[in-house]
């Protein structure tokens, strides 16, 4: 209707001159004319100001570049125009709602330094670490962060993480006498990783349900879900979790997500088909940790995977959530799928979380079990034979040695950090939290024989303070203690033979992190 007044105004404005019959009357035609154009312009504007407002009261769905989550926008007025809330996944921890119209560009990143009392490999040997006096400082992780509107549905994001400062590489010509004289050689000489960790195209179409396609984080797990250095206490990334699965976990594919539901009953959602993991990684060590696609220009996608997660939001301060991981058969994913036709090799992943946070506390507790199907048949096609694949093949502590999983890996953990600073009196909020952490981890928890190694099996301790100098950059130090063959960390360490006790591991770090963005418009 608008648009008709619009047109009728025009003509009757452009007409308006033709009708002039006398000099006389100019002027005041003159200024009806100029009237009448300025009500047509206003009515222009009206329209376009509507249109604006419509179209953002989309703008609210959850389209961040960090961990993938559902929406928690609210309803609009669609008479108002509203700006984007695009919140970035890092975001979720300390508030920043910052808009956007078109680009912005960020990241985070973590520094430790670390006073260790043990070797470096702790399978070495029965008895496990030998002591060992060391320090060690690194840049586990180094991240930038960007997205780009292209209108009101349409968003990229994009993540490049490099990790203990990146990878180097150099051309080396042997000279001398040798048999290498005269050759040019490619030689790599740092040892960090630099990954695209993410890589997607969001599409948002309304708070219940939007698409996502490219390389994407997996949600698995709460390291998975909450990866980002500001999130979680401690110099490290808990440690259960990242032996046990990829951390960070991100593949290739489509996710749909959103929100459903309001007030008591808001709950989202995350759904995903994604590349699948490969048997060619498996780990006895790692269960499926290091079991990702990636070594090559292309990754196999004959078997994917299907990954789901639910978070329930309805309580103030408390989420609750957990997530699902299937791949049919990993073997059709590895180099060479003919090694395994004739298994099946399913994994199975479930995890649980939850986390409550006040102006006082945050407490966090996690659950991971990990099911690998057919690991008999691996085994006994890797060279170990017998009705429970009596090892033909082992360590020299009489363990299972090679790339076969354990048929089951579980990990359990739960920590409480406490804001003291919420109780000191000041104009200006401060944010100290001591905090303490529980974490049991055994990527060979179950199996058909006794074979599993008690150096797999870790409960520990970790103790630390964190002070937040600013919302988005914490300042942080805290002690660890690691027991094995036990769940027990205050109990006295399990055997590998008898009357060869593993030592512990300890080591106390301090670390500085932050996460922000650096430019935006």
């Amino acid at each position: 209707m608008k648009t008709k007044k619009a047109y009728i105004l025009a003509f009757c404005a452009l007409a308006m001159p033709a009708m002039v019959m006398s000099e006389n009357d100019e002027t005041v035609s003159r200024a009806a004319y100029d009237s009448l154009l300025r009500r047509v312009e206003a009515i222009e504007n009206a329209q376009r100001g509507g249109e604006t407002a419509h179209a953002g009261c989309c703008d609210a769905i959850d389209g961040q570049t960090g961990a993938t989550r559902g929406n928690r926008g609210e309803k609009h007025d669609t008479g108002k125009k509203k700006k984007s809330k695009v919140v970035l996944g890092f975001n979720k921890e300390y508030k920043d709602n910052e808009d956007f119209t078109k680009f912005r560009v960020g990241g985070y990143g973590e520094m430790v330094a670390s006073y260790m009392d043990y070797g470096p490999n702790r399978f070495n040997a029965p008895y496990g670490n030998y002591r060992e006096e060391k320090g060690r400082i690194s840049i586990p992780r180094f991240v930038l962060a960007g997205d780009y509107k292209f209108n009101h549905w349409f968003q990229l994001g994009a993540e490049i993480e490099f990790e203990s400062g990146g990878t180097g590489s150099t051309y080396e010509y042997e000279t001398g006498t040798g048999s290498e004289n005269g050759e040019a050689e490619f030689e790599v000489e740092k040892g960090g990783e630099v990954a695209l960790e993410q890589f997607h195209i969001t599409a948002t179409i309304f708070r219940e349900l939007n698409v996502r396609a490219g390389h994407i984080i997996v949600p698995v797990g709460l390291t998975n879900y909450r990866h980002e250095p500001v999130n979680f206490f401690g110099t490290r990334r808990p440690e259960g979790e990242t032996k046990i699965i990829p951390s960070t976990w991100h593949e290739t594919g489509l996710e749909l997500f959103g929100s459903i539901g309001k007030g008591w009953y808001d709950f989202d959602y995350q759904l995903q088909i994604v590349t699948g993991l490969t048997a060619d990684e498996f780990d006895r060590y790692e269960f499926v940790g290091v079991a990702k696609q990636g070594i090559f220009e292309e990754d196999n996608f004959s078997c994917p995977a299907y990954v789901a997660r639910l978070n329930y939001n309805g309580v103030p301060g408390l989420r609750v959530g957990g997530s699902w991981y299937y791949l049919r058969d990993a073997g059709k994913n590895a180099i060479k799928p003919y090694k395994y036709y004739s298994l099946s090799l399913p994994v199975r992943l479930y995890s649980a979380d939850a986390e409550y946070k006040n102006k006082y506390v945050t407490a966090r507790a996690n659950f991971l079990y990990g099911n690998v199907g057919n690991v008999d048949k691996l085994a006994k096609t890797a060279g170990f034979t017998g009705a429970k694949y009596t090892p033909i093949i082992t360590s020299p502590s009489g363990m299972l040695s090679g790339t076969i999983p354990y048929h089951e890996a579980v990990s359990y953990a739960g920590e409480v950090g406490i804001n003291i600073g919420a109780f000191i009196p000041s104009k200006k909020p401060v944010k100290i939290m001591p905090f303490a952490r529980y974490e049991y981890y055994n990527p060979q928890w179950k199996d058909d024989v006794k074979t599993s190694d008690p150096r797999t099996e870790v409960a520990m301790w970790t103790v630390g303070i964190n002070w937040f100098a600013l919302p988005n950059l914490v300042i942080k130090a805290d002690w660890t203690t690691r027991h094995f063959g036990t769940d027990n960390p205050f109990r006295d360490n399990g055997y590998v033979v008898k009357g060869t006790k593993i030592n512990t591991e300890n080591d106390l770090s301090i670390g500085i992190a932050y996460v922000g963005w650096f430019a935006k418009k």
